[in-house]
């Protein structure tokens, strides 16, 4: 099992009334996190794309910050989790445009998620006279295969369908290296994960939320990916999902952090903005809040498999289990309420004492993917 840090740009409202440079701190630490997981081993580096989101998620302009970070790191692999082909959103030709050209930048090292957006708040911004979410659908299932005849084609051929259309042009630059970017799909639902994996899509599992799920995510994605007809040049059999995580030197300094982090706030703001996921009994509706996180809430979601805390040995374990239930690669969400020090102190502890335990691969599973197929 691989792993990876995912980052999207959290300012709430409690941080920006006494920082008044909040979103530009919390912009720059979550670059500074991304450059310390690339030297702590982390393999993957995942930038959301919302827009709208206040405090959710100010990471708008994810291309930008994945080409700072280009520069800035050395060997991580830089991915959109997501970037939103729908074309009134983004075109799609310009998408292919910049993941190339990020391609080109890293060396490489470009990971090519797409999605369909958080939910109404975001989805009805840019398509305000759509009356049904899964509208949308269409308008991704419309476009995912045309990437890789831009990035493959000398010309392409252009396009012509019910969303957007183009006529023949080369479209520039084309990836670096052999084939194109490993192709992915943020999944929610069972039959999501079995549509990606009949394409050929890694999947990014940012709806799974604990352990136990991963029984229906790798049944419903590998029974699918062994007949995949991909839409690229090759199949990226991959499951990714997500975890808090939390690590210290003792477990009760893991828990100690924990409390203070905020998380009941980001909780709250998830379920108020991603309002097409399944609501679980008990969250409440916005603007009310889950409780706040006692010493006593925090050792029950990490004795259900829900979040990552403890010291290097229990969060070692805590990871095994992810990888014995099957995922492919495990991304942490670090939580931005916490102290920026305790959060680095959380990716050297992973990258000394779990990463090398777990990941001996030197070589990214997408790289090899993606070479097999150059060389075809």
């Amino acid at each position: 099992m691989e792993f990876g840090i995912f980052v999207q740009g959290y300012v709430p409202a409690s941080r920006s009334r006494t920082d008044p440079r909040a979103e530009h701190q919390a912009l720059m630490e979550e670059a500074a996190y991304v450059v310390q997981a690339d030297k702590s081993g982390f393999k993957y580096a995942w930038a959301t794309e919302h827009h709208f989101l206040e405090e959710y998620s100010h990471l708008s302009a994810s291309d930008v910050f994945l080409g700072y970070l280009a520069h800035a790191t050395e060997r991580i692999h830089l991915g959109s989790g997501i970037f939103n082909p729908l074309p009134k959103v983004n075109h799609p030709v310009k998408l292919a445009e910049k993941a190339a050209m990020l391609d080109h930048l890293s060396g490489g090292r470009f990971e090519f998620g797409t999605g369909r957006g958080a939910g109404s708040h975001e989805i009805l911004g840019f398509l305000p006279d759509v009356t049904d979410m899964d509208a949308t659908k269409a308008m991704w299932e419309e476009t995912i295969a045309e990437f890789p005849k831009m990035w493959r084609e000398g010309v392409y051929e252009g396009f012509a369908g019910k969303h957007w259309s183009l006529p023949p042009r080369t479209v520039l630059p084309k990836p670096y290296g052999p084939s194109h970017p490993a192709m992915w799909y943020a999944a929610g639902s069972p039959s999501s994960y079995a549509m990606a994996a009949g394409k050929g899509l890694g999947v990014l599992g940012f709806s799974v939320q604990k352990v136990s799920d991963m029984e229906w995510v790798v049944d419903s994605y590998k029974t699918a990916i062994d007949k995949a007809r991909p839409v690229g040049d090759y199949v990226n059999d991959n499951v990714m999902v997500t975890s808090t995580a939390i690590c210290a030197e003792t477990h009760a300094k893991a828990v100690e952090i924990a409390v203070g982090g905020g998380l009941n706030y980001l909780q709250s703001l998830l379920f108020r903005y991603h309002d097409t996921f399944p609501r679980p009994e008990g969250i409440p509706r916005w603007p009310e809040l889950l409780p706040e996180y006692t010493e006593e809430i925090i050792e029950l979601l990490i004795a259900e498999e829900l979040m990552i805390c403890g010291d290097p040995d229990e969060v070692f374990r805590q990871c095994k289990r992810w990888e014995q239930a099957g995922a492919d690669q495990l991304s942490f969400g670090l939580p931005i309420g916490i102290p920026p020090e305790d959060t680095m102190t959380t990716i050297r502890l992973i990258g000394e004492h779990v990463i090398p335990k777990i990941d001996t691969d030197p070589v990214h599973r997408t790289t090899r993917y993606r070479q097999a197929a150059g060389h075809a």
